[in-house]
């Protein structure tokens, strides 16, 4: 079990510590992409809070976590938070056994008096970037190298096309399909591919920034997603759509610190915090400040990112568990339709 917290160490030390988080990562920290926004946000709490210690595992696969989750609420983690979506069953199984220890699940739908969900409205910050890409594109062709069709990655990419036809109505983009979070070279090849079927914007969902650096290679600009990617992207750097879990991660902590600690599902966005959109200095100031006015209005809910889609008025639940096809104007079907 890889450990870091106040004290350091393999495990950590809670031995002085009022609340010892745990955080169980699918991926290795210390590197780009999703784990590492976690693993940011981990640390971010720790340094805040001298009362906190903070422990994590990485690389645990799914069929693994229902053992580190339990090892963990065996021991002395008074709030476990497990951060990927295959992690929610294997969760909610071990919160059942464990009523005395307090769950947070990333992505996932499912709770327990025990157990809350969280994430953030990503999407937003997606719709952001792609008001940069319209602007960007010279050919009118978007490229999207995408992960897994959930509607998580659907309403996403989505979003990204819907923030770049809004500022140009004339562009279309492709998307391929790998079935998969972390395939470097199959993602690489990929964006190569889009590029030569003629997009001169390349996003991804991807854990890795193989897409970011093969959009680079090819002198096209780069959007990718949760970390900043700027030195893989260079001068092609268009931005990312961020996930700054630090402003979760904090008020959960300090509400288990004070007792008032209850299970809910938090999706919040822009208007929190948990969730920007950073766009690369090589984007043209006057594209910077109508990003800027863009955020500002979404943030305080006068611009609404789904209207005059299929997915107008459609309820939270619906945006969140059950998104499954493509907006007008993307190329081709969902696989999911």
């Amino acid at each position: 079990m890889a450990g870091c917290g106040g004290s350091g160490g393999s495990g950590g030390d809670s031995s002085g510590a009022e609340v010892t988080a745990a955080f169980v990562y699918n991926h290795e920290a210390g590197g780009l992409g999703y784990t590492q926004a976690h693993d940011n946000g981990r640390q971010a709490a720790d340094d805040a809070f001298d009362w906190l210690e903070t422990e994590y595992t990485e690389s645990v696969s799914g069929g693994d976590a229902a053992r580190v989750i339990e090892q963990y609420a065996r021991g002395d983690a008074d709030v476990v938070f497990t951060t990927n979506f295959a992690f929610m069953d294997p969760t909610y199984n071990v919160a059942s056994e464990f009523p005395d220890t307090k769950f947070e699940h990333c992505s996932g739908f499912r709770t327990r008096e025990n157990m809350g969900r969280y994430f953030g409205r990503l999407y937003q910050a997606r719709y952001l970037t792609g008001i940069a890409a319209g602007r960007l594109t010279d050919a009118n062709t978007l490229g999207y190298v995408a992960s897994i069709p959930i509607p998580e990655v659907i309403r996403q990419l989505n979003a990204f096309y819907l923030g770049a036809q809004s500022v140009n109505p004339e562009v279309t983009m492709k998307v391929r399909w790998l079935d998969t979070f972390m395939d470097p070279p199959t993602a690489t090849e990929t964006a190569n591919a889009l590029v030569d079927e003629g997009a001169d914007v390349i996003n991804n969902h991807m854990s890795t920034a193989a897409p970011v650096t093969a959009a680079a290679d090819n002198d096209v600009w780069a959007f990718t997603y949760t970390t900043s990617m700027a030195e893989a992207g260079g001068q092609y750097y268009g931005g990312s759509a961020l996930f700054n879990w630090g402003e979760y991660y904090k008020p959960a902590l300090q509400s288990i610190k004070e007792g008032s600690w209850e299970a809910d599902a938090y999706w919040r966005g822009l208007e929190d915090g948990v969730v920007s959109a950073e766009l690369g200095e090589q984007v043209p100031d006057d594209i910077v400040n109508e990003v800027e006015d863009a955020e500002s209005r979404i943030a305080e809910g006068s611009l609404n990112i789904w209207a005059d889609t299929q997915f107008d008025g459609e309820s939270d639940e619906f945006l969140f568990q059950q998104m499954g096809s493509y907006v007008d104007g993307i190329e081709g079907q969902s696989p999911n339709n």
